[in-house]
């Protein structure tokens, strides 16, 4: 499984921002693809995520706790795309962000759980 993630960029403290994750390859009938954002200095964060799961075409979503209600997480299976849309962002935000994919219908917090990376994408917001 390949992924690529986009959308990173500048952004004004308050502002949005949507980063997209691409996924190719072969995936399994049940996956979860996470976000995780590692700012410098400061280890690995997770803070979201999104399962799948072909055979009851039903998704979950699961999030950091402190990001719940301004990031969103969502899929486009048509486009093997998952987003991650970002809105009222902080400073503290500031961080490479990383989409991954774990070969479990079930979604994780720890990146040790994720089998496969893709290339970060920047996002910087300024105060």
């Amino acid at each position: 499984v390949q992924l690529q993630a986009s959308g990173g960029g500048l952004v004004q403290a308050g502002g949005p921002l949507r980063l997209s994750c691409a996924v190719s390859g072969r995936t399994s009938s049940s996956y979860a693809i996470g976000w995780f954002r590692q700012a410098p200095g400061k280890e690995r964060e997770f803070v979201a995520a999104i399962t799948w799961n072909r055979a009851w075409s039903a998704s979950n979503t699961l999030y950091e706790d402190s990001m719940k209600g301004r990031f969103t997480i969502s899929r486009d299976n048509a486009k093997n795309t998952v987003y991650l849309q970002m809105n009222s962002l902080k400073p503290e935000d500031t961080a490479m962000y990383y989409c991954a994919f774990r070969y479990s219908g079930l979604a994780a917090r720890s990146s040790d759980a994720y089998n496969s990376w893709g290339h970060g994408t920047q996002v910087t917001v300024s105060s």
